[in-house]
């Protein structure tokens, strides 16, 4: 049990300094808004990067990583469609919505073909 909250007390530390990073990288955006683009977007990617490896050394860092790299592998056995398969599915689409649309579209003027009936 000590082991637990030995981690936790790290990982706490380990949020603040993420937290800090980015939040120097914020304020350092601001203090050095007369420099170029190009090298303030380059800090903040530094900056940002650093705080990232900073994320995973965490446990909740750690679990997000091994998720990510399970849903790696679980999307490498997906079966996709082939081009024919996507082109047939869209255009089976694209009909129905037509269509519906077209159902809709004769609905609504009936009604307002009845409506103007009734109004006069």
């Amino acid at each position: 049990m000590s082991v637990e909250t030995t981690a936790g007390r790290f990982d706490s530390v380990k949020w603040v300094v993420v937290i800090t990073l980015l939040a120097a990288g914020v304020v350092g955006n601001s203090y050095f808004s007369d420099q170029s683009l190009l090298y303030r977007v380059l800090g903040i990617v530094a900056v940002a990067i650093v705080a990232a490896m900073v994320a995973l050394q965490t446990a909740k860092g750690a679990a997000f990583w091994s998720l990510v790299k399970s849903s790696r592998t679980e999307i490498r056995k997906v079966v996709w469609p082939t081009r024919q398969e996507t082109v047939q599915t869209t255009l089976i689409v694209v009909v129905f919505v037509l269509v519906v649309a077209l159902m809709l579209w004769g609905l609504d003027s009936f009604l307002g073909w009845l409506v103007s009936l009734a109004i006069g």
